[in-house]
């Protein structure tokens, strides 16, 4: 067994109300084994200083877990978020990039995204997954090959992944059928997607969880159909839920109910369950989703990019919802942007000012995000979790002079300088070590982009 030290300038250690300077960590087979701050210079008794420990300069964090994300949304960026329209309008541009995907051309392009998301600090990302078959909706000889494509990119870019396989049959909350381009991500009903996805299993970097699109996309009976099969494997469920007031009002039209009491009427809601979004939940609504501690993601950038909303986040949490967080269509990815515009956003909706503190919005982006994507064992700095460690500078134009504290207010993507993954380096001095990513970015994208 090879161990590997570090030595951070400041390390931010479980249940701490902010940093700890000098501290010495220890990794073995990927897992901490050592957590051991410093007093004047020396290690706390029974722990030896070796030569070799690698140094930490700035602040060293749990790895960051970017909870939801669309990898293929990546080449939308810049290209849909001037001039006006709507999620609606929006929709049309991402579908003309979904019909231009194969498994080799999506391999590229995530590749790429999840690299970018290793030097923004993400250790881990769960991938909300739909692009399932060919454009006419014919599968591939291998029916998984989009979600090994997938999975091989978040290996090569060198972080974990969750593969949220999702469940998506119609076009509207009345079931009108799949067209166009949603062909190609429909199994026919959720008993031939059960079968489909328990094919798929992949080992060490990647788990396989489920997912429901929406309300939208999956008939009302059939949705036990897909929380079951998540729930006899233990896996993560999340479903994108109430992110436009036009969701709410057509499941009304149609079930008499809110898509959440919906949700919670065919067993979908439970601790293992993620609502992504949850923008427009009623007052009832948020207190089925604490009651039945369903988790909360929010994607701030991606839901004020597409004029989403602010949902009552501090009510959710509030009422027994965790939260964690996620960049969505990656509009930015930058956890960081995302974990502040949590507190900026709610000042906004309430017009007052600490909602969150820094250890809370740390922990939505930690521990939070690493659970609800069924990593229970990675987001702290702690002997027997996952040797993830994430050091962003202290000495740049945005950091420079702010307490180790502040960082979540003041750092961005921008200011990760070392990113260590299950106790391998994979970002060095804010460069990542096996893809070249402004390349690999730009040459996927116009693979993809139609000009």
């Amino acid at each position: 067994m090879t161990a590997t030290r570090w030595l951070a300038e400041y390390a931010w250690l479980p249940d701490h109300a902010e940093p700890t300077p000098d501290v010495l960590m220890e990794a073995v087979d990927g897992r901490i084994t050592t957590v051991a701050p410093l007093t004047a210079g020396r290690p706390t008794a029974g722990v030896e200083v070796l030569g070799d420990a690698v140094r930490l300069p700035g602040l060293t964090l749990p790895g960051l877990a970017n909870a939801h994300s669309h990898a293929f949304h990546r080449a939308l960026r810049g290209r849909t978020h001037a001039g006006r329209g709507n999620f609606w309008t929006w929709r049309d541009g991402m579908y003309g990039v979904a019909q231009r995907l194969d498994p080799d051309s999506y391999l590229a392009l995530a590749r790429a995204a999840y690299a970018e998301m290793a030097l923004a600090g993400v250790t881990c990302v769960g991938e909300f997954h739909y692009l399932h078959h060919g454009p006419n909706g014919t599968p591939y000889d291998d029916p998984n090959a989009m979600s090994a494509a997938l999975v091989e990119a978040a290996a090569q870019a060198g972080i974990r992944i969750t593969l949220l396989d999702t469940c998506y049959l119609t076009a509207t909350v009345d079931g009108a059928p799949l067209a166009g381009p949603q062909r190609r991500f429909g199994d026919g009903d959720a008993l031939r997607w059960a079968d489909r996805v328990s094919g798929f299993s992949p080992a060490g970097h990647a788990r396989v969880g489920a997912a429901i699109h929406s309300v939208r996309a999956v008939p009302a009976e059939q949705l036990a159909t897909v929380a079951g099969w998540a729930d006899r494997r233990g896996a993560a469920l999340h479903v994108h839920l109430s992110e436009q007031p036009a969701e709410n009002d057509a499941c009304r039209a149609v079930h008499g109910r809110t898509p959440t009491r919906l949700l919670a009427d065919h067993g979908v809601l439970g601790p293992a369950v993620t609502a992504v979004h949850a923008t427009h939940p009623t007052g009832a609504d948020v207190a089925l989703l604490g009651e039945s501690r369903t988790g909360v993601c929010l994607c701030p950038t991606t839901e004020r990019d597409l004029a989403d909303g602010i949902g009552p986040v501090r009510r959710m949490v509030e009422a027994g919802s965790p939260l964690s967080l996620g960049s969505d269509s990656h509009a930015v990815i930058d956890l960081f942007e995302e974990a502040r515009a949590v507190e900026l956003d709610e000042r906004l909706r309430t017009r007052r000012r600490g909602h969150f503190s820094a250890v809370d919005l740390l922990a939505a982006a930690t521990t939070g995000g690493h659970a609800a994507l069924g990593w229970a064992d990675a987001g702290r700095l702690a002997v027997g979790d996952r040797a993830d460690l994430v050091t962003v500078r202290l000495d740049t134009a945005r950091t420079a002079g702010v307490p180790p504290v502040g960082a979540f207010f003041a750092a961005t993507a921008a200011d990760v300088s070392s990113v260590v993954v299950d106790g391998r380096q994979v970002v060095r001095d804010g460069v990542h070590l096996t893809v070249d990513v402004p390349a690999e970015l730009r040459d996927a994208i116009a693979a993809v982009s139609g000009g």
